[in-house]
């Protein structure tokens, strides 16, 4: 996501805390550490490469389709870092590392997640505006779209507590769709420039699986490793807004407010970090989207101090709390079908 920090009056909450996190370092660039994590990364996604080959064509490859999995949502991770300028110095230089990792890396398109994930940042569980909610599909996420549903989608909607994680295996799928289409849309030079390396992956993942395995492992491996990535990402972005409130017209209108009150933080230690890719500091992420992956950690107890000292609701829970939270959610909303 391609963004600055949103700008507020001097004097504001959110321009106070501001000036805490930058006083600490904490929006300062670390080149070294993304260097050392870019370099391991790479050097896996070789590794995993290699792998298959050596395995050759056997049911053992399966095992390298759920550590492909496990890459492929990592290199997500690391697109995701680089679209909110958190890597390099330059937007050009994030965007084109971006690209790189986004459209050549895993077959999406950067630009597409950039103008959906800046809305979403701009207006977090606004169901008129985040199009991660806003367009829900076979899920209800407000009970808004649960009135506008037809016959059909109202009965999926009474069960889809018990979809959410079957309908993740089909999500790799969804944001490729849905990343051809905008790129499509676009009939502009930029547009076809990512479309190429989206058919540059495809048909070097396609070329590879196929030449090693035979057809049937084939298939069953793009399958283990596409429904294993969709639900890796879903899960990793399941536990950060699902379930949290809608907010007043004046709520929604002090940034800090909107950010922290639409926010849930997954508390955990230095491998849930690993994991969810930083994301499980959502609320600091939501505050300052260009703070580097690892300082979001420094910056935990610095926002959540000052949020109780301003007696703003501040909401962190463990893992699976976390998804339990959500998927309540769903089935409050589902049973309003």
């Amino acid at each position: 996501m391609e963004s600055a920090e949103l700008t507020t009056p001097r004097g504001s909450t959110y321009a106070e805390l501001s000036r805490l996190i930058k006083k600490a370092g904490l929006l300062d660039r670390r080149p070294a550490y993304y260097a050392v994590h870019a370099g391991l990364l790479g050097a896996a996604c070789v590794a995993g490469i290699a792998a298959l080959v050596l395995i050759g064509d056997s049911w053992w490859a399966l095992l390298v389709a759920v550590v492909f999995a496990v890459l492929s949502t990592q290199l997500g991770f690391l697109g995701h870092d680089a679209g909110h300028r958190q890597i390099l110095a330059s937007g050009p230089a994030n965007r084109t590392l971006g690209t790189l990792l986004a459209n050549f890396g895993v077959a999406f398109s950067y630009e597409w997640w950039v103008d959906k994930h800046n809305r979403h940042h701009a207006h977090p569980n606004d169901e008129e505006k985040d199009p991660d909610v806003g367009v829900a599909g076979p899920l209800a996420f407000t009970a808004g779209q649960v009135r506008r549903a037809g016959p059909v989608a109202r009965f999926f909607h009474r069960i889809q507590a018990w979809l959410f994680f079957p309908v993740l295996l089909l999500e790799a799928l969804n944001l490729r769709y849905s990343s051809v289409r905008f790129l499509l849309a676009q009939r502009s030079r930029r547009g076809y420039q990512e479309l190429f390396g989206i058919a540059v992956h495809l048909t070097a993942y396609v070329v590879l699986v196929f030449v090693v395995l035979s057809p049937l492992k084939a298939v069953v491996f793009i399958l283990v490793h596409q429904g294993l990535f969709g639900i890796y990402l879903g899960c990793a972005f399941a536990p950060n807004h699902k379930g949290m409130p809608e907010l007043s017209r004046d709520e929604a209108a002090d940034f800090l407010l909107r950010q922290v009150l639409t926010s849930r933080n997954v508390r955990g230690h230095w491998a849930t970090d690993i994991l969810l890719g930083g994301l499980n500091y959502q609320i600091e992420h939501h505050l300052f989207p260009s703070m580097p992956r690892p300082s979001l950690r420094r910056a935990q107890p610095i926002v959540q101090a000052y949020c109780q000292e301003k007696g703003i609701s501040y909401l962190e829970t463990g893992l699976v709390e976390s998804y339990a939270q959500a998927l309540r959610h769903l089935d409050d909303v589902g049973h309003a079908a």
